[in-house]
């Protein structure tokens, strides 16, 4: 560390980044990735990303002017660099903390987020959107989109380019490329754009290619990026795909010389057509530890500046025994596939790729495609698990209601991350599967309550059910319970007693059965009799359990992960309301509102996602003559 005065601490908005001299841009890079390493080691967060778009965002911001002018970023979740040029520097160490920034971009956080994101594919669409708005009414601001090459992979992105020639003559659009999304980027598309850079054969320009690299020159930045380790070459390669769509190409170009990116910016923010300049970075760029493990520091918890270590968890997440259940199954059952949508190792089947890897698709950030070649394996008699994020699962609805469920084809959906995903906030919250899966007719859905469940259930989609089915399990690790080493079938539609009560029934979803356990507790105490239901079954519902309790007990109380709009509990309420049980039923979950970013026990005691909460609702729905407390006797 140098004892000159810090760059970074003199950049209260972009306009300081304007007043610094050309050569200081180095060392403000060099600063600013510093304090993504100091800081993101308390924290956690999206390091490898951001780590390679430092002088992407120092250039953009030198050349342009937000808010007038417009930045999209795709997914958003290399935004960190433009919140710390932006008037957030202060406040960045309280990156995804409660009530601190959050970690994408927000229009409700600054001025300076056009657009907010936390899924990948989104930013081409918004942008030309943004641009043909501005040309409607007579703006003259620019809109620049970023987006990674593994947005390049998303069939939305491909669905915008397909518009932009005849949508507008005036937008930016920057192929930011580092090979990798979360995972390494696969398919044909990331091959091609590997072709492009490293072929050497590009020789013939583009007349306004050819003035582009004069000008250049004439600047003294002609540094053009290659691919390979053989270091950098002049090479300017128009790519015939983005040409035939109408969009001038530029590049490729080195992504970490500010100067040239600058001074191409300044060129490219006077072209009157659609322009995509591809640039060429590392993603994790300056820190060693992000550089060796590009996946592993695309987002993650806190670590050790010194090795870049995460203290791990004692206990397996669900994530990792899903990988590890699935693959022992597949060892005897040749008829198992494991898919994701470029997540590999966040949903744990990186162990099943290594074990299986003739039956294991990463097909890239698809999930759309995902779910409907699923459903071609599945037309050949194969059984395939499909492991995505809840969130994400949002994107292929359509396929599992027309493809899926209507052909009633035996898919299996392994929902990761269903429920409160904390720090990530709510872009990435699981909140809605209950509810958009509940209509869908045939469908089964399902969530354990532990580890143990967790892998009976797994065996009972392999070995017991035919048709579409679906499983639900939260972020990280559950109970510590251990799997039996052989699992058994679990009757679909048969919830589990924990404890018998003759005053009050908690019918709780998956991991809410700690909770409510932990009422029926408090409850006893104060002399009100529980009875405690591990549901297990979101669809079919155990009616004949349900309507028992109900008609037994003086008040019902239900509890999930999950919104109250449409979820677990208002299943219960229709029922118990089509059989005119008027048992009254109190519910703990979610609120109908986007709950924000931070951990977990903290939203849930805000929001009254706790036991209490439960304890509270239960006895002010008993009968005012026997809801007071009963002391117990001296």
């Amino acid at each position: 560390m140098s004892n000159a005065p810090s760059l970074l601490a003199q950049i209260s908005s972009p306009a300081d980044v304007k007043t610094l001299p050309q050569e200081a841009l180095p060392k403000l890079a060099e600063e600013v990735r510093e304090e993504l390493i100091r800081v993101l080691s308390t924290t956690g967060g999206h390091l490898g990303p951001n780590l390679g778009v430092v002088e992407l965002t120092i250039a953009l911001h030198r050349v342009f002017n937000t808010p007038k002018d417009k930045f999209v970023f795709d997914v958003s979740h290399q935004g960190y660099v433009h919140k710390l040029l932006t008037g957030r520097r202060e406040r960045f160490p309280t990156i995804r903390q409660y009530d601190g920034l959050n970690g994408f971009l927000l229009r409700t956080e600054s001025g300076h987020d056009s657009y907010g994101a936390g899924h990948a594919g989104t930013a081409l669409s918004a942008a030309l959107g943004m641009a043909a708005a501005r040309d409607m009414l007579g703006g003259d601001e620019h809109v620049v989109c970023v987006a990674g090459d593994a947005a390049f992979t998303c069939g939305v992105s491909f669905e915008a380019l397909n518009n932009v020639a005849s949508t507008t003559k005036r937008l930016i659009i920057v192929l930011n490329d580092n090979e990798w999304s979360i995972a390494k980027n696969v398919g044909a598309v990331a091959e091609y754009l590997n072709r492009i850079v490293t072929n050497p054969g590009y020789a013939h320009l583009h007349e306004k290619a050819g003035k582009f690299v004069e000008w250049i020159a004439g600047k003294q930045a002609r540094k053009l990026a290659h691919k390979a380790e053989v270091g950098l070459k002049n090479l300017l390669a128009p790519s015939v795909i983005f040409e035939d769509l109408g969009i001038r190409y530029y590049g490729p170009i080195d992504g970490h010389d500010v100067g040239l990116l600058t001074e191409t910016f300044e060129f490219l923010k006077t072209q009157n057509e659609p322009v995509i300049l591809h640039i060429l970075t590392q993603k994790g760029k300056g820190y060693a530890p992000a550089l060796e493990r590009p996946d592993k520091f695309h987002g993650l918890g806190k670590f050790h500046l010194d090795t870049g270590e995460t203290v791990a968890s004692p206990t397996p997440t669900y994530s990792e025994l899903l990988g590890t259940t699935l693959s022992n199954f597949a060892d005897n059952n040749n008829k198992i596939a494991a898919i994701t949508a470029a997540m590999p190792t966040g949903t744990g089947l990186v162990g099943f790729a290594k074990r299986h890897p003739d039956r294991f698709f990463d097909v890239g950030i698809a999930e759309e495609h995902a779910a409907i070649f699923a459903c071609g394996l599945a037309v050949q008699g194969m059984k395939p698990f499909l492991a995505i994020y809840s969130t994400f699962m949002q994107r292929a609805y359509d396929m599992i209601i027309h493809d899926m469920a209507l052909q009633n084809l035996n898919v299996a959906l392994c929902m990761d991350r269903a429920g409160l995903s904390g720090d990530d906030g709510p872009t990435h919250h699981g909140l809605f599967d209950i509810a958009f899966l509940r209509p869908v007719p045939g469908l089964v859905h399902m969530q354990p309550k532990d580890e143990e469940e967790f892998a009976d259930m797994l065996w009972t989609m392999v070995n017991y059910h035919e048709g579409p089915i679906a499983i639900r399990y939260p972020r990280g690790a559950g109970t510590g319970a251990v799997p039996k080493k052989n699992p058994q079938i679990l009757e679909i539609g048969k919830s589990e007693v924990l404890r018998h009560g003759s005053r009050a029934a908690i019918i709780a979803l998956g991991n809410m059965c700690e909770l409510a356990i932990e009422a029926a507790a408090s409850l006893e105490a104060q002399g009100v009799s529980t009875a405690v239901i591990n549901a297990r079954w979101i669809k079919p519902l155990d009616t004949t359990t349900i309507e028992f309790f109900a008609r037994g007990c003086e008040v019902v109380c239900t509890m999930e992960d999950h919104v109250l709009t449409g979820g677990f509990g208002a299943g219960v309420m229709e029922h118990l309301a089509s059989q005119r049980i008027m048992t009254p039923v109190v519910r703990v979950g979610w609120p109908d509102q986007f709950v924000e970013h931070g951990t977990v026990p903290v939203l849930r005691e805000k929001h009254g996602v706790t036991a209490a909460a439960a304890v509270e609702k239960i006895l002010s729905a008993l009968p005012a003559q026997r809801s007071t407390s009963v002391q117990p006797a001296a």
